[in-house]
């Protein structure tokens, strides 16, 4: 059973550790921290934390370490998450106010994260189970080649350049945005790419060549609203690290480029009270990223849809500004996007 005190001396070794990368020692601790005890009773403290597998010695006679099972104590019972300062709230209206659409949006989101915690940032596009197309426009580029924009509902928008073989005057172009608009407008996007299917027969011989060129580009946007997809960003932060981890970082590299196995760990991560998660280092093993930990939180769009925003990066992580700092630009996010 570790004492009140044993836990303060956890929480000072944690944060020590994560400042300096050298292992704490108790003389260390006594000379940083007013305990109010000797270098002996702290000394006892530690071999308690190390009983209880909280700490461990990296090389003999040396400070002690946090293990993964200290790190999940640290962030359950012991961090102090600290508010992030006005300039920081500052940047993050700055940085991600100024974005155009979705697609900006979230590359802003993952530079600015990576930036505020120097770690890999990741964010899911807003899941589109329940997406709508809110609407789609036709832009005549020359008289045989068309561009076809489709907005969802969650601000999602894809463009597509159609050779359609055939001319099509403004008047019939106009006439055909508004057949769509209302043929697709509100559905969902299953349900679009089944009425777009049929939609060229609706139209004489003559036209229903270049119809059919325009319904197959909407069908394959559609389809690619449909896939979960993730944007990241400051993987350079992780090299900067290498030295944390154990043997060579590109198995971590080639880890986290699987977007498959990062969704499935965010989708696996258990959620607290807050819908705050945490995943450290073994916990992770599964997933090839047994020495890193993983910060996600949840965001939502337009809809009411929940996607998932977070950082990975080694164990060594300062937690409480990393944790304040997801939650900060997931809260944002989710206010700029239900705004449009």
């Amino acid at each position: 059973m570790v004492s009140e005190r044993g836990l303060d001396v956890l929480r000072v070794i944690v944060q020590d550790y994560v400042a300096s990368r050298e292992p704490v020692g108790s003389k260390s601790i006594v000379d940083r921290h007013s305990f109010g005890v000797s270098a002996a009773t702290i000394r006892n403290d530690m071999a308690l934390l190390e009983e209880e597998e909280l700490i461990a010695a990296p090389h003999t006679s040396s400070g002690r370490i946090p293990t993964d099972k200290g790190y999940r104590v640290f962030v359950n019972q012991l961090a102090d998450l600290r508010p992030l300062s006005p300039a920081q709230r500052t940047a993050i209206e700055t940085f991600l106010g100024t974005s155009a659409d979705l697609d900006q949006v979230l590359a802003r989101t993952v530079r600015l994260l990576s930036q505020l915690t120097h770690q890999v940032a990741l964010v899911q596009y807003p899941s589109l189970s329940r997406s709508r197309i809110r609407h789609v426009e036709l832009v005549r580029l020359t008289t045989t080649r068309v561009m076809t924009v489709l907005i969802t509902d969650t601000g999602r928008v894809e463009q597509r350049f159609i050779d359609v073989s055939a001319e099509l005057d403004d008047e019939f172009l106009s006439h055909l945005g508004a057949r769509l608009n209302s043929t697709i407008g509100g559905a969902a996007l299953a349900e679009a790419a089944e009425k777009l299917a049929h939609f060229p027969a609706q139209f004489p011989s003559d036209r229903e060549t270049a119809v059919g060129r325009i319904s197959s580009a909407l069908i394959e946007q559609v389809l690619a609203n449909r896939q979960d997809r993730l944007v990241m960003a400051g993987t350079a932060n992780l090299v900067r690290t290498e030295d944390d981890f154990s043997g060579s970082i590109y198995p971590v590299l080639e880890a986290i480029e699987e977007q498959v196995t990062l969704l499935r760990l965010f989708g696996e991560m258990e959620p607290d009270k807050s819908g705050f998660s945490v995943s450290i280092g073994k916990e992770n093993e599964s997933f090839g990223l047994g020495e890193t930990s993983v910060l996600a939180t949840g965001y939502s769009a337009t809809g009411g849809e929940v996607s998932r925003l977070g950082v990975i990066g080694p164990t060594r992580m300062d937690y409480s500004n990393n944790i304040a700092a997801v939650r900060a630009v997931a809260r944002y996010l989710s206010r700029l996007l239900g705004e449009n």
